[in-house]
């Protein structure tokens, strides 16, 4: 989710730990499963090959993310004729797609090309039809720090190698933001994408000084020469690109946030892949909404009784005594949160835990990869307080990446008060069981494990999400920290969040909502403390038709366990479910379900 056209997908989508034999993607799809004509997947997975093969020449820095490192010295041509480049590429691709017959292929490659025709279907809409490249600067961004970042954070290779090909990039870079400059119109860009954009366009420096400059003594010295020099040519850029953003971008940026409910609907469609619309999505959150606000009075019912100053309990409140039954409730659970510098030792804490409880109650199979808690990276700062960042699914063996961001230092005592509020210390074990284990390092882990290459690169973001927030109600059911009922109030409170977030993006993009309809939302109906809101505010800005997938996703994993359930009976065991679940390889959870129940692809 930083790149252009196909690569932006991409970045979003990875995750997969994919255990490959080859550095390259050698082959599309090798899962052959009964019933597919033997010639018809031959020639699938030569499609599935040369599509790969496409995307990675014509996007280096995603082939550095997926873990092909054929191209690590060089960058994306964002220019006007590399656009249409790509346009062709893949149009072509969907081309020959179209002339295979997929109802001969295997069941596992019918999934594949299903999740390919919508990859490919999307990127032409998105060029064509949406135009990112045109008025989001946020892309321009995101690769140029994605370039560094992704040769520089893991150990793929001797890092004399991976210096010497970041030095091939800085000396590229300023082609990017010239390239912005070129492309983007500022009546078309919205005020806060620009405004964002600003404030993160100096956070590429940071990469170069935390993994490039300390290093420089490692390489030859005639190495080191072009390398420093390659630094004082990006810091130009950067300083250039700076003036430009301060001085004619934000000062210009004229466009609306908004997208619309045409363009919404679209987008939707592509990046949800599932069978629910805009109108049936936006009833079962409202209605979901409303379930888990009356199971949280139901908790707090339980843990304010006989207690002094409580507010009143009826059977049957008021909206305004159910309100303040639960704010109340939820005061004891803010009562315990971590000092302002113990966030990130406190995520991991958390994640040993959540991870020692899966492993004793064999809830299933846990990874053998590692994971590191980290800063997150300044240039990644700003849309969301944590991320899981997975290697690529061609490298092997490499760390997963939790990344968790810093309090910033200018903040008042109210600010860090008002956060710390909202992620207090079981909301800090949520973040580590959505974000790490059994969340998204663990999904990613086994989804990695699938032999599609091109099931791996385009991993759903749909899956992969919700996923991590069916975990978050497993692990409660399961009775994680000793069935504590405040954990429960503040998991149901995540909940909450996952389906604002639904409610949020329809809200914004279609309905023309304020910012304090939004506000009003997330703290009131939602219970988010004013800076968790207030940042949601501006990420339900800078994107679109992302904020839904958490709650699709999840409500896709629900019904398909209650649908697995209902089929077993007796017999359900609930590790096999997970490891048979996470076996597929993350497609949308429509297809996973289909394969599980031996359904029709559709």
């Amino acid at each position: 989710m930083r790149q252009h056209l196909l690569a932006l997908a991409l970045i979003a989508a990875l995750g997969g730990c994919q255990q490959a034999d080859s550095p390259t993607p050698t082959t599309g799809t090798e899962a052959a499963t009964p019933a597919g004509d033997a010639a018809v997947d031959t020639a699938f997975a030569d499609l599935s090959k040369r599509a790969l093969d496409t995307w990675m020449q014509l996007s280096p820095i995603s082939a550095t993310q997926i873990g092909d490192h054929r191209y690590d010295s060089e960058i994306d041509d964002l220019s006007a004729a590399g656009q249409q480049k790509v346009l062709t590429a893949y149009k072509a691709l969907l081309g020959d797609l179209d002339k295979i017959d997929v109802s001969k292929l295997s069941r596992e490659n019918q999934v594949d090309a299903a999740i390919l025709r919508n990859q490919l279907q999307s990127e032409v809409w998105t060029a064509e039809v949406l135009q990112s490249p045109k008025w989001d600067p946020q892309m321009y961004n995101g690769m140029a720090g994605s370039a560094l970042y992704g040769l520089m954070a893991r150990e793929f290779a001797p890092l004399p190698d991976r210096l010497k090909s970041a030095t091939a990039r800085m000396e590229k870079l300023p082609q990017i933001f010239a390239q912005a400059r070129e492309n983007l119109d500022p009546a078309r860009v919205p005020k806060i994408h620009a405004e964002t954009v600003a404030k993160q366009n100096r956070g590429i420096l940071s990469i170069v000084d935390t993994f490039i400059t300390p290093h420089i003594g490692e390489l030859p010295a005639e190495d080191q020469t072009r390398l420093q020099a390659a630094i004082e040519g990006l810091k130009k850029a950067v300083d250039e690109q700076q003036t430009w953003l301060d001085k004619t971008l934000v000062p210009n940026a004229k466009g609306d946030f908004r997208i619309g409910a045409e363009l919404y609907d679209q987008k939707l469609k592509f990046a949800l892949n599932a069978s629910l619309s805009r109108a049936e999505i936006g009833e079962r959150a409202r209605a979901e909404l409303k379930r888990v606000r009356q199971d949280m009075y139901g908790i707090a019912q339980t843990v304010l009784k006989d207690k002094p100053g409580a507010p009143a309990l009826p059977a049957n409140p008021s909206d305004e005594q159910q309100q303040a039954a639960i704010e109340a409730a939820l005061e004891l659970a803010y009562a315990d949160k971590p000092a302002r510098d113990k966030v990130v030792e406190d995520a991991k804490a958390a994640l040993e835990q959540s991870t020692e409880f899966v492993r004793k109650h064999d809830l299933m199979t846990l990874p053998d990869s590692p994971v590191d808690i980290i800063l997150m990276p300044e240039f990644q700062r700003g849309v969301a307080v944590a991320y899981c960042d997975s290697p690529g699914p061609l490298d092997k063996n490499l760390k997963t990446f939790y990344a968790v961001s810093p309090i910033p230092d200018d903040w008042t005592d109210k600010q860090v008060d008002s956060f710390l509020r909202e992620y207090n210390s079981r909301m800090i074990h949520l973040l580590s069981i959505h974000e790490g284990t059994p969340g998204h390092y663990l999904e990613g882990w086994h989804s990695g494990k699938f032999p599609s290459t091109l099931r791996a690169v385009l991993r759903s973001g749909l899956f992969a999400e919700g996923w991590a927030v069916y975990t978050e109600r497993m692990m409660q059911e399961q009775g994680y920290l000793d069935n504590d009922p405040l954990f429960h109030l503040v998991q149901l409170k995540f909940y909450l969040r996952t389906i604002s977030n639904a409610i949020l993006d329809q809200g914004v993009h279609v309905d023309n909502w304020t910012r304090e309809q939004a506000m009003h939302l997330m703290t009131h109906d939602a219970f988010q403390q004013e800076s968790e809101a207030s940042g949601k505010w501006v990420r339900a800005q800078l994107t679109s038709a992302q904020l839904p997938t958490y709650f699709v996703g999840a409500q896709e994993h629900f019904d398909t366990r209650k649908a697995v359930q209902d089929k077993q009976g007796a017999k359900f065991n609930l590790k096999a479910y997970h490891d048979q679940m996470l076996s597929y390889g993350a497609p949308p959870v429509r297809f996973a379900r289909q394969l599980m129940l031996d359904q029709p692809i559709e």
